[in-house]
């Protein structure tokens, strides 16, 4: 039998997970239904910032079906949402999320009571019955105004952040050229198609607590509720349907996660939640606010001295469970992949009356490598060298790797950039884009009247964090695996990923590996899927366990057939002789029913064709990508027609490449989402102003181009056994850069895009601004 039938890494092989979804039977949270159960509606603030006077539930509490209203008092000993990790700063917990608001509201959709009713449309109309007064406080709207009182003593300016590394005043009093950018990235978020959904049962006969709809990082979470509700993590158990989305989003823990849990145990009955559209654009985390300061330092060469950053991160009403992290991430990532011997940041991190901000795919790099490349794009006119030219300047070189950026501050880890060949990337990025020729096709059509332009953008990526991920791989006597993990499916293809890890340590089919995810009744951990941890971490796991079911086996085997294992392969669920592969074999099904466990002497014996891995890491691999981008303006609206894109990505090791172009291409389309339509917008008195999908755009078919996909496994990360890196977030990292520099091109002003998104208006502004520079 040819070994290469069971080589499974690096093949585009079917997708294990898709027929439940392409033929309706698919359970998404909408779809989980209990016995008896209730429905929750929430009553939100209309106002942005303000202190609850009264709440009137008296008419709605005497509507029949109406079995309870909550407010603050009457979950009085449930504290606000906790921040996922236990490192979060002590100084920020003043401004966690409570459940249901105490006694001030901070943003528009602020929930003030949660009503529970026998069917949906009973708590609707009792929810729109609730009479709240409110007493309206001064707004603040953008984290440019002075801070005001979030609460007493506490300000709204909740840190000043600090990270850099070297001399940075040298650097400017010694640099040739100084160019310094006021810039600024909108407020958009993933809207996923599915909108958020809580079902919570109580088990009271076993004390079981469940949440169905769980998603994201199902153990964590776990962990994050057994604090607040005081229980035991054995009777708290997460379930993860099927995920409609999730882009950083979904999956966290919001305040009706913990109501429907709370409902489930003192109503005595289920209770589910579904979020609808307008209340996901109102309530469901947003992100991306930054306004930056930046200037670079460079020598007459154009070569980098230094970078220096003032921001302001506009964090909306509360800090919820990510705590500073997106901040934290863009000052971390601003010098990207090119060599900067000296860096300053300087964080404000700011409270607003707007909706919470929180991770959205690519947190803090969409915004850290917007602002580096549109300094590496100043620098470029100012000093007369082509922009493609300045970047290979400063690219740290592959024979630098691993490359550390070691930051002065003792609480900030540093950064060691495990592998790249990032000037390799771009020489075949611009290649297979054409670039020389595409800039000759450019410029003759500008001369011809057409606002047309081409731009880059080079970043890194980071993933695969730790610490660790386990699994579970068991073979039955039939040769059917099993693979338990405690990762989760957003809609990435995890399940397959996870069986062409496992098929190909095993030497089995791939088809014939189930993955069991997203339960945390089933495996007491996991890393779940988020931060782009799956592949690396829950993959490296899967490999180990896998390894060690082979390793089981081939003994076994060598016994079977009195063979020296040495001289055993498993191909196709089969162990033969390796130089005789037609000769004795026995499968993985007969040698699972030999160490099956004898039912008659429970606890004693051998656990079976089975095994538990772990993988242990401490490092983080970074990835790293090109994005190419050529626009065409319309003169007379300002609209911006992306005509091509081209996203280059290294991934070290490409698991299923289909995938990882899905992944690429998806998360390239939510860029262009960001770079040119999508923005939370919202009034002077805090009141949102796109809380429908006529007002908040998202790209549709119409607006994609086909985008270019060139994937490359130069720089296999020397972390991990595969030498896997991550593929989730790279494709939306550089898209807002790419398409700025494309416009600054189109309009003859390479450094006149300030500001994401790029929305009509915004381009016709620029427009009138270069014809009244050239005029």
């Amino acid at each position: 039998m040819a070994a290469d039938k069971t080589a499974y890494l690096g093949r585009s092989v079917q997708r294990l997970e898709d027929p439940p979804l392409v033929t309706g039977q698919a359970r998404f949270a909408a779809d989980i239904n209990f016995p008896n159960q209730l429905h929750m509606r929430m009553v939100r603030s209309s106002y942005a910032h303000g202190e609850i006077v009264s709440i009137d539930t008296s008419e709605a509490q005497a509507m029949p079906g109406v079995v309870a209203i909550w407010t603050a008092i009457d979950i009085a000993d449930i504290g606000p949402v906790d921040f996922r990790a236990d490192r979060a700063a002590e100084a920020l917990k003043p401004y966690r999320q409570p459940v249901l608001a105490k006694g001030r509201v901070r943003y528009v959709g602020d929930p003030v009571a949660a009503v529970f009713a026998e069917d949906p449309y009973l708590a609707e109309d009792a929810a729109e019955a609730v009479v709240i007064e409110i007493e309206e406080l001064p707004v603040i709207v953008s984290a440019d105004d002075p801070p005001g009182e979030f609460a007493a003593g506490h300000g709204t300016e909740a840190a000043v952040m600090h990270h850099g590394y070297g001399d940075i005043d040298a650097a400017f009093a010694n640099a040739d050229t100084v160019i310094e950018l006021d810039l600024r990235t909108g407020r958009h978020s993933g809207v996923p198609m599915e909108t958020r959904g809580a079902i919570g049962r109580y088990d009271a006969a076993n004390d079981i607590l469940e949440l169905h709809g769980a998603a994201k990082v199902p153990h964590r979470n776990q962990e994050t509720l057994v604090k607040m509700l005081g229980r035991d993590a054995s009777r708290m158990h997460l379930h993860e349907c099927h995920v409609g989305g999730g882009f950083g989003i979904r999956g966290e823990l919001y305040p009706e996660d913990i109501l429907v849990l709370l409902a489930a145990m003192r109503l005595g009955r289920p209770v589910k939640w579904i979020e609808d559209r307008q209340e996901h654009l109102m309530c469901a985390n947003q992100g991306r606010e930054q306004h930056h300061l930046a200037r670079v330092a460079v020598d007459a060469e154009g070569r980098i001295l230094g970078i220096d950053d003032e921001f302001f991160h506009d964090q909306g009403a509360y800090i919820r469970t990510h705590g500073s992290n997106v901040a934290n991430r863009t000052m971390c990532t601003i010098t990207g992949p090119y060599r900067v011997p000296a860096f300053r940041a300087v964080c404000h991190f700011r409270l607003t009356n707007k909706t919470p901000c929180a991770t959205y795919r690519a947190p803090g790099r969409y915004e850290s490598t917007f602002v580096r490349e549109r300094l590496i794009d100043a620098i470029a006119p100012e000093l007369g060298i082509d922009p493609i030219e300045v970047r290979k300047r400063n690219l740290i070189a592959a024979a630098e790797m691993p490359y550390t950026i070691a930051f002065d501050e003792p609480h900030v880890s540093d950064m060691v950039l495990d592998s790249g060949d990032y000037a390799g990337l771009l020489d075949k990025a611009v290649a297979a884009f054409g670039w020389q020729a595409l800039k000759v096709e450019l410029a003759r059509r500008r001369a011809d009247g057409e606002l047309v332009g081409a731009g880059i953008g080079m970043f890194i990526e980071e993933g695969g964090r730790g610490p660790t991920d386990g699994a579970r791989i068991a073979v039955d006597i039939n040769g059917e695996v099993e693979v338990i993990t405690g990762g989760a499916s957003l809609g990435q293809g995890f399940e397959t990923a996870m069986a062409q890890i496992c098929a190909e340590a095993l030497g089995v089919d791939y088809r014939r590996v189930r993955v069991i995810h997203g339960h945390t009744d089933l495996i007491p951990y996991g890393i779940g899927a988020h931060a782009t941890r799956a592949t690396v971490m829950t993959g490296s796991a899967v490999d180990v366990a896998a390894k060690m079911v082979r390793e089981i086996a081939i003994d076994a085997a060598a016994e079977m057939l009195q063979t020296p294992a040495d001289g055993l392969d498993i191909n196709d669920g089969t162990v033969a002789r390796r130089n005789d592969p037609a000769g004795p074999a026995v499968t993985l099904g007969e040698i699972a029913r030999r160490l099956a466990p004898d039912a008659a002497k429970p606890g004693q014996g051998d656990p079976g064709l089975a095994a538990e891995g772990f993988f242990t890491t401490t490092d983080t691999v970074f990835p790293y990508g090109v994005h190419l981008a050529v626009v065409r303006i319309d003169r007379g609206t300002g609209a911006v027609a992306v005509e091509r894109f081209m996203v280059a990505y290294d991934v070290g090791r490409a698991v299923n490449p289909m995938m990882i172009e899905g992944q690429l291409v998806g998360g390239c389309i939510q860029g262009l989402g960001g770079a040119l339509y999508e923005e939370f917008v919202y009034d002077e008195e805090g009141q949102p102003m796109a809380v429908t999908l006529a007002d908040y755009l998202v790209p549709t078919l119409r607006e994609a181009p086909d985008i270019e996909v060139l994937i490359t496994e130069d720089a296999p990360s020397p972390l991990n056994p595969l030498g896997l890196k991550s593929a989730g977030e790279g494709g939306i990292n550089g898209v807002g850069a790419a398409i700025a520099g494309a416009i600054g091109e189109a309009i003859g002003d390479p450094g006149a895009v300030r500001r994401l998104p790029l929305t009509p208006a915004r381009v016709m502004d620029l427009l009138r601004r270069a014809d009244a520079g050239s005029s």
